[in-house]
């Protein structure tokens, strides 16, 4: 794999920011590691972080790096600080750089496919939300999307009697305006939702955020969208995203061009 720490300018946020990307590259003589490509421009995965976090953090915190390898997946991780992935409200445009810029600027950065049935969204926590959020408000553009521990109902979050967020953070991503009933509420765009890409919804039963996770997974179930479900015993931390990373790798419909099942080229073994 190549691995790119790229610094840029972002005209839609008006600022140097920067995202971390992984490349795909064959390699025979690594040792410990195969690398993998595939014919073409490869599948991309735009992987999100949450709220504490920046655009290092997948790479810090767990294995991607060594579980794409032999699946010829470029990954992009962009930093979009504490903003919900929205147009903030006295903030920054994070939600257009994330759906306009970002895609551009990568196709013109690095040699990446540009199919829908190449590009995927997955995201942890807030990043969960984003990644959601992009995949309802935007289905013709991924083939699957995938949210670990999300912030999956925000309004609700945001009035939860013990684990609220923060009122400061919140201010700053919406204002004084009502998300629930907005294209900012998962649970309004499921509600309204003609098409949804394959989601893949995973959540600790013993997470803070299980029962907002429990509540959208009805909600999408009742409307019929496509969903796979792991409500498995896990907490809010890097041990249980680690394993659920590699878990959703193993789960994207990955177009098979190289000759060998997805899943065997996802985990290193055969079924």
């Amino acid at each position: 794999m190549a691995l790119i720490r790229c610094d840029f300018f972002a005209e839609t946020l008006g600022l140097s920011t920067s995202m971390t990307v992984i490349l795909p590259q064959r390699t025979e003589s690594q040792i410990g590691l195969t690398g993998a490509d595939v014919p073409g421009d490869p599948p991309v995965l735009y992987l999100l972080h949450g709220l504490s976090d920046d655009d290092t953090i997948w790479l810090r915190r767990t294995a991607i790096e060594r579980y794409v390898a032999p699946l010829g997946l470029a990954v992009v991780m962009p930093q979009v600080g504490r903003s919900f992935y929205a147009d903030e409200e006295h903030g920054n445009r994070y939600w257009t750089f994330l759906r306009e810029e970002l895609p551009q600027l990568c196709h013109g950065f690095f040699r990446l496919s540009d199919r829908r049935e190449d590009t995927f969204v997955a995201g942890l926590s807030m990043g969960g939300y984003g990644a959601v959020k992009w995949a309802l408000r935007e289905p013709d553009r991924f083939a699957a999307v995938a949210s670990l521990s999300g912030a999956l109902d925000l309004a609700f979050r945001a009035e939860h009697p013990t684990r609220p967020i923060d009122p400061r953070v919140w201010h700053t991503a919406f204002g004084d305006r009502p998300v629930r009933g907005t294209d900012d509420d998962l649970l309004t765009l499921l509600d309204s939702a003609g098409v949804a890409p394959p989601l893949y919804v995973a959540c600790g039963t013993e997470d803070f955020l299980y029962e907002d996770n429990v509540r959208f997974v009805e909600r999408a179930r009742s409307v019929g969208l496509p969903l796979t479900v792991d409500f498995s015993p896990g907490e809010h931390d890097w041990a249980y995203w680690d394993a659920k990373i590699a878990d959703v790798l193993a789960w994207l419909p990955l177009a098979d061009r190289g000759g060998q099942p997805t899943e065997e080229r996802a985990t290193g073994r055969s079924k």
